[in-house]
């Protein structure tokens, strides 16, 4: 267990080289976390082909394997809250060790797949675990580490996981087409792993944990002294209670089901249909891979542009690009249409998923984010869950990609209904939630003063 909660560095944290502050070592931990993370979900449609291909090894239905990747949302949807928990009450540290181990053992277990029931137990409940582990505790610490250019610093993570979708999607490809299935998995998942436990020895939960002050922070703030295990629980439970009084916690959640919704249907069904078409996997795998290109610009620059020209107007922008842009899908039939497509579906692609951490910051201050973000990411997750399986259907039904995509633009048009639904993001929303604290708990309480037992 020391490994986990008693960190200790063999430099000073606080005398980097050319001074850099320690936050950003942090974002370059977190963000080669993101790529294997994101990549979990960002690979589906790269498996479906192989797995659905009547000639194949496996020859499973299509509303099979939605049903099956609809299931890995769920599974994502109620993990993320609970993942994000435990971000808040044990530290990102030994959350990312957990999710290192979960994300090698799941990816080689994928390799040994050969049935449908083994893709529900490795890919569905383990790689969905292993995913959950990985984002949303991970993203949501960021927040700690920064009092300004926190856009900076979500929106390097955001875009280097972007980089790694775009890297390991036709990668993936084209292992599966040279290697097969088995030896595709084993590589990437042992890789993964060990890169991550590479990092690891680097990744601290908190400034607190070395002894320096978040990012921007002035010098004369008085800094939050350490609570210990109770009061911070107590803590986590008032403010999660304060929060949840309040519209945009339940608003939110709503927002990113539809946006996501939106999207998912594009990451799962872009590679069938362009397949369909007549291009081969590898060549419509590029079609992600130039989504995951383009949306390195919105990913890095969304968070940047949120906090200057708000967040609300950087969401509403994101699902307008992609209500849009996906209805170049119904006259797509020549590679450079569906290439033309992922251009700029990827614009609003990349900024849809980054504005979350700034909105939650001018909504609810500086608490513990973990939870509010994982219920957030559990919107994401049912999004993907019920488009999943309702595209499935209706692909079954229809016999035609077409309609599902006309689908995936009436939900990030309905997105924005929901967006100007939003209280402004000009003040906190629980500005007083200490309040309810008794004064030993509070973040401002100096020990030896009225109010401690004595």
């Amino acid at each position: 267990m020391a490994l986990l909660h008693k960190p200790r560095l063999g430099f000073s944290a606080s005398n980097l080289p050319f001074g850099i502050h320690y936050s950003w070592v942090i974002v370059a931990v977190l963000a080669i976390v993101q790529v294997f993370g994101s990549s979990i979900f960002m690979i589906a449609g790269v498996m479906v082909p192989p797995l659905t291909d009547p000639e194949g090894s496996f020859r499973w239905g299509i509303g099979e394997l939605s049903m099956a990747i609809g299931l890995y949302y769920v599974f994502s949807a109620i993990f993320a809250p609970i993942t994000g928990y435990l971000g808040d009450r044990f530290g990102a540290r030994p959350m990312m060790f957990a999710g290192a181990v979960m994300y090698g053992v799941g990816m080689v277990a994928m390799g040994f797949v050969s049935e449908l029931w083994h893709f529900f137990v490795f890919y569905s409940f383990l790689m969905s675990f292993a995913a959950s582990i990985t984002m949303v505790p991970m993203m949501a610490s960021i927040s700690g580490w920064f009092r300004r250019h926190l856009g900076w610093g979500v929106g390097i993570l955001w875009a280097t996981g972007g980089i790694g979708t775009a890297i390991l999607a036709p990668l993936v490809a084209y292992m599966l087409d040279t290697m097969g299935w088995q030896q595709t998995f084993t590589i990437v998942g042992l890789a993964g792993t060990g890169i991550m436990l590479l990092v690891f020895p680097f990744i601290r939960s908190k400034p607190a944990d070395i002894g320096i002050r978040p990012y921007g922070m002035a010098s004369d703030e008085p800094e939050v002294p350490p609570k210990d295990r109770a009061v911070v629980a107590l803590r986590l439970k008032v403010f999660n209670q304060e929060m949840r009084h309040t519209k945009a916690f339940w608003n939110l959640p709503v927002i990113h089901a539809l946006g996501c919704a939106g999207m998912g249907i594009v990451l799962i069904y872009v590679i069938p249909l362009a397949v369909e078409q007549g291009l081969s996997i590898t060549s419509a795998a590029l079609i992600i891979t130039i989504i995951s290109l383009v949306s390195i610009a919105s990913r890095l620059g969304a968070p940047v542009v949120a906090e200057f020209w708000g967040p609300r107007k950087v969401m509403a922008a994101s699902l307008s690009i992609q209500a849009l842009t996906v209805l170049i899908l119904l006259w797509a039939h020549d590679p450079w249409v569906f290439y033309i497509f992922a251009a700029t579906f990827g614009l609003g692609f990349g900024a849809e998923w980054t504005g979350y951490l700034e909105i939650n910051r001018r909504y609810f201050g500086d608490g513990p984010m973990g939870s509010v973000y994982g219920w957030q990411m559990t919107g994401a997750f049912v999004g993907h869950a019920v488009t999943t399986f309702l595209a499935g259907l209706v692909i079954y039904v229809t016999g035609s990609f077409y309609p599902v995509f006309v689908l995936s633009a009436a939900f990030s048009a309905s997105g924005l209904l929901v967006i100007a639904t939003l209280e402004s993001t000009s003040h906190v929303l629980i500005p007083d939630w200490e309040d309810a604290l008794p004064p030993e708990a509070r973040s401002n309480f100096v020990p030896g003063t009225a109010g401690a037992d004595d």
